[in-house]
């Protein structure tokens, strides 16, 4: 008996040895995230907020399009918050929306994935709801500053984001930040019926969640084209923290 029960502790050590090193596995790794990406901010430029564009001249893009695209030409926009350390590109795959979940821009199969679109969005930023996925690593790279919204001051104080595409800089104005569930939002919802996309908004500024920020006084109407920052809320499965932006302007 007494040799059965050590089988059974020496079993019972050895599982908890494993999960112990796979656990600080994934730690290590995470704290490796993202560095592909800032060595990519160097080689193509970084987004720094354009000021004082005269209506005569051509906006200047500060992304180097040509490289990032010859690196992979599924990267087709760069996403800036000023604030956070939000700065990288943002992909689409012809072929599977899931692709960028686990593989970074170099297509190298990794935790932080990379940011990304899905096909159910055109490349264009003219859908009304345009959905950016990116993973909360434990580090602070990808999306896990959207976390940092959860605070009512940074949220006040940080309400910018830009997005450069090739030929233009959109700038969008935050006004939500909040718990949601794990819903596909563009599978369910028609955000091509103004109704029903005027229903969705009227449902955001509903929120009263605790933790939740939302600016009522910040117009959006089923007239407004918005892009939703999702990314994943710690170790439940079932959530997912959205910042929520409005069009302001566009420079071209």
């Amino acid at each position: 008996m007494k040799r059965k029960y050590l089988i059974i502790s020496i079993i019972i050590f050895l599982a908890a040895a494993v999960c112990a090193a796979a656990g600080i596995w994934m730690y290590l790794r995470q704290q490796d995230a993202g560095e592909d990406y800032e060595e990519l901010r160097d080689e193509v430029g970084t987004g720094v907020p354009q000021t004082e564009v005269t209506p005569e001249e051509p906006v200047e893009i500060p992304i180097d399009f040509a490289s990032l695209q010859a690196r992979n030409p599924e990267a087709y926009a760069w996403i800036t918050i000023p604030g956070t350390a939000i700065d990288y590109p943002v992909m689409q795959s012809e072929s599977d929306n899931t692709y960028y979940l686990t593989h970074t821009i170099d297509g190298v199969e990794s935790p932080e994935g990379a940011i990304y679109t899905e096909s159910y969005n055109s490349r264009d930023f003219e859908d009304p709801n345009t959905v950016i996925y990116g993973h909360d690593m434990a580090n602070g790279s990808m999306f896990q500053n959207l976390l940092n919204y959860q605070d009512r001051s940074f949220f006040d104080a940080n309400r910018d984001i830009l997005i450069y595409t090739p030929d233009a800089i959109r700038h969008y104005r935050i006004f939500a930040a909040y718990l949601y569930d794990d819903r596909h939002l563009m599978q369910s919802f028609n955000f091509a019926d103004k109704e029903n996309y005027r229903q969705y908004l009227e449902s955001i500024f509903a929120v009263r969640e605790m933790g939740a920020c939302i600016d009522a006084g910040q117009k959006v109407t089923e007239d407004d084209k918005i892009i939703t920052l999702s990314t994943c809320y710690g170790t439940q499965a079932d959530k997912r923290y959205l910042v929520q932006a409005v069009l302001v302007s566009i420079e071209k």
